[in-house]
C-alpha cells in the first residue's frame, strides 16, 4: 500500500489545495492532509480549525476516505509514523519550485521520503492562502476561492482582527 502525505499550512484551505489533494487521492492507496503547525507564523485559524474545514470540505466533494491531521513536529517524522513514502506538493509558478526544492531533498535526506510535485490546474494557479486573505481583508468576493464554508469564517476572522 502506498500512502502520500499532502502536508501544509492551509491557513486557509483553498480551491487550489482541494485541487491537488483531490488529484493525489487518484494516484495513491491512502494519502493524508497533514496541518503543520509553523510556530514562527501567526496564522489566521487554528490547526484544529484548519483539520474540520478540510475534513468538511474533503467529506462534501466524495473524499471522505482521505485522512486529515496536524503535527507540530517534522512532515518527516509524521510520514515514519505513518509508513508514508512520498510526500506530495503542489506547485503554481516558479517561485514554489525553489521554495520547495530545498525542503524537498532535506527531507529525503532525513528519511528517505521522496517528494512529487504537482503543477496546479492554470485555473487555479493564481490562487494561495495569503491573497485570499488579502483579497478578503479589503472586501474582496472569494468565491470560488476556498471552499463555500471558509468565506463566512474570513469574515469573523477578519473581524476578531480589526477589533483587537
Amino acid at each position: 500500500m502506498t500512502i502520500a502525505v499532502c502536508p501544509g499550512s492551509y491557513d486557509p484551505v483553498t480551491a487550489g489545495h482541494l485541487d491537488v489533494i483531490e488529484r493525489c487521492a487518484r494516484f495513491f492507496d491512502e494519502v493524508h492532509v497533514v496541518v503543520a503547525v509553523n510556530s514562527a507564523k501567526r496564522p489566521m485559524f487554528s490547526p484544529d480549525t484548519r483539520v474540520d474545514v478540510i475534513r468538511r470540505a474533503l467529506d462534501k466533494d466524495g473524499f471522505g476516505d482521505v485522512k486529515v491531521a496536524s503535527t507540530d513536529g517534522l512532515i518527516t517524522d509524521y510520514c515514519k509514523q505513518v509508513g508514508a513514502t512520498v510526500i506530495v506538493k503542489g506547485l503554481r509558478q516558479n517561485g514554489d519550485y525553489e521554495a520547495e526544492l530545498g525542503m524537498a531533498l532535506v527531507n529525503r535526506k532525513l528519511s528517505g521520503v521522496e517528494t512529487l510535485f504537482l503543477p496546479a490546474d492554470p485555473v487555479l494557479e493564481h490562487i494561495s492562502s495569503s491573497i485570499v486573505k488579502d483579497v478578503a481583508r479589503h472586501g474582496g468576493d472569494v468565491t470560488g476561492m476556498v471552499p463555500d464554508c471558509v468565506a463566512p469564517m474570513l469574515v469573523e476572522a477578519l473581524q476578531r482582527e480589526k477589533s483587537r
